[in-house]
């Protein structure tokens, strides 16, 4: 933690590798959703792509893995991003290996912003369905998504400069 009570998980423009980040796109049930994830000129990470509701689809997700961090559930993700008007879904693991995420939302205003979302206002689904378990409660993450489904198809653009947890 810095001295500003921060842990970067990711700040795009101080690493210039993707690697750890995995698309997964609603093809893993038939769907024909398309999305990638790049660095920008201004090194920042730009999830983009199309939605199609074809074949039973309607999401696009980007996946990143790390070391387990220790958290508080009354820690705040915080995301620097540049979106598109449209709504997206923050989802976390405190095992990657868990079926179940805790997720929230967030809606881009299409400008720079910084959003934050308290961790103990996560709550469990699996498979889009909200569990009946308590909500994030965990003192560790160890995986972080990022999925548009708004039931909708649609052209999608997400640019991330950060994501820190505080």
């Amino acid at each position: 933690m810095n001295a500003c009570g921060q842990i970067t998980i990711c700040d795009f423009s101080k690493s210039n590798s993707l690697l750890d980040w995995t698309i997964i796109n609603d093809g893993v049930m038939g769907g024909l959703s398309e999305s990638d994830i790049k660095l920008n000129e201004d090194n920042n990470a730009v999830f983009f792509g199309v939605v199609s509701l074809k074949n039973n689809g309607g999401f696009a997700s980007v996946r990143h893995q790390f070391k387990p961090l220790d958290v508080h559930a009354s820690a705040l993700l915080i995301l620097s991003l540049k979106g598109d008007g449209k709504r997206y879904q923050i989802r976390v693991k405190a095992n990657s290996g868990d079926r179940h995420s805790y997720i929230n939302y967030f809606e881009t205003t299409g400008e720079w912003q910084t959003v934050e979302i308290s961790l103990s206002d996560m709550y469990p689904t699996f498979r889009g369905r909200r569990l009946n378990m308590p909500n994030f409660s965990g003192e560790r993450i160890e995986e972080l998504s990022i999925l548009i489904a708004n039931k909708s198809a649609e052209v999608f653009r997400l640019e991330l400069e950060s994501i820190k947890l505080k």
